[in-house]
């Protein structure tokens, strides 16, 4: 059974890559909710480091950064930027919580959070990445990064803990109106 907050005030998205994720969090962003992009973290750092933004460069600092710091620290880097949000917004959105040890961490340190995974077929998602402007992947290099997310990111363990799933796999606005009866049901407002 979910025991969802009695006054939940963040929401994660989680998900696998072409499931939808960032549809949401622009949906909910365009209704005003504050959102932080966990991926933000990896994308500043491979700039500061003078490289081009490409999925491989993005796999390399991911991984670096885990290797280096943990498997919770885009949490931890996020943390201070959350929590100051909180201080100024009833709620907030937080795009692509990976890892479980960044799941467990948040659950700890942020009293309200509610995890919602955005799942599509495997079939339908490789189709989404391939045509996306930004950062388009092969079916190879979704497949790819589907596995490395699951091995080295611990990707399946916030996705499986999940309080709430929406299904992404037909109309997306029939997704985002299931999104906006979650955020109903929780009283969850900007």
């Amino acid at each position: 059974m979910t025991v969802i907050p009695e006054h939940p005030r963040c929401l994660a998205l989680v998900g696998m890559p072409g499931s939808g994720k960032s549809l949401c969090a622009a949906h909910l962003q365009a209704h005003g909710f504050y959102q932080f992009r966990f991926g933000k973290i990896v994308v500043d750092e491979v700039i500061a480091r003078g490289w081009d933004v490409t999925p491989e460069n993005e796999r390399i600092v991911r991984e670096e950064l885990r290797a280096k710091e943990g498997m919770a620290v885009m949490a931890q880097r996020a943390l201070p930027h959350l929590l100051a949000a909180l201080e100024t917004h009833h709620s907030i959105i937080i795009d692509g919580l990976y890892s479980f040890s960044e799941y467990t961490l948040l659950k700890e340190k942020l009293d309200g959070l509610v995890v919602v995974a955005v799942f599509a077929d495997r079939e339908l998602r490789y189709a989404r990445l391939a045509t996306r402007e930004e950062r388009p992947l092969t079916a190879e290099e979704a497949q790819k990064r589907d596995y490395d997310e699951i091995q080295r990111i611990e990707k399946g363990g916030p996705i499986a803990l999940a309080d709430f799933t929406l299904i992404n796999n037909g109309d997306p606005q029939a997704m985002l109106d299931a999104l906006d009866a979650l955020l109903a049901r929780l009283a969850l407002t900007p």
